[in-house]
């Protein structure tokens, strides 16, 4: 009798099909998790503007003259490709250069690049965070 080495087709093509199958349950998770990751990275260079910002105001009486202070970027992160837009403006969401800075401030990070359609994320001078998943509905920044 001779003896048999090796893996028929039918054996490889299951092995296949198997590492498909769980390739197609895996890759999404991870999708999402590289997101989330993107997310949380823009949420405390944000928080991180907004220490500078009261430490600005603490240092100069006011926010007068607070975009030419360098105190931040204009995307998330620094280098590479961007994965948001950050701008500044008053809370009542008017360009933050044409009112008498008194104050209030409010950060949004909109998303661009691979993380478009993952939700705006704001902070304003108050304290509050939001993370938009519609321009309606604001969830905790800890919402997933």
């Amino acid at each position: 009798m001779m003896s048999r080495k090796g893996f028929t087709l039918i054996e490889l093509m299951i092995v296949v099909a198997i590492i498909a199958i769980l390739a197609a349950i895996a890759y999404p998770s991870y999708i999402e998790y590289v997101k989330r990751t993107k997310r949380v990275e823009a949420q405390t260079v944000m928080q991180e503007i907004s220490k500078k910002l009261v430490a600005y105001k603490i240092a100069n009486g006011s926010f007068k003259d607070v975009e030419s202070a360098n105190l931040f970027s204009t995307q998330i992160p620094i280098s590479g490709s961007a994965n948001y837009t950050l701008v500044i403006t008053d809370i009542d969401g008017t360009s933050y250069s044409t009112k008498t800075k008194n104050g209030s401030w409010r950060l949004t990070a909109t998303p661009v690049n691979s993380m478009l359609n993952t939700g705006k994320l704001t902070l304003d001078s108050q304290g509050k965070q939001c993370w938009y998943k519609t321009e309606s509905d604001c969830a905790p920044w800890d919402g997933r």
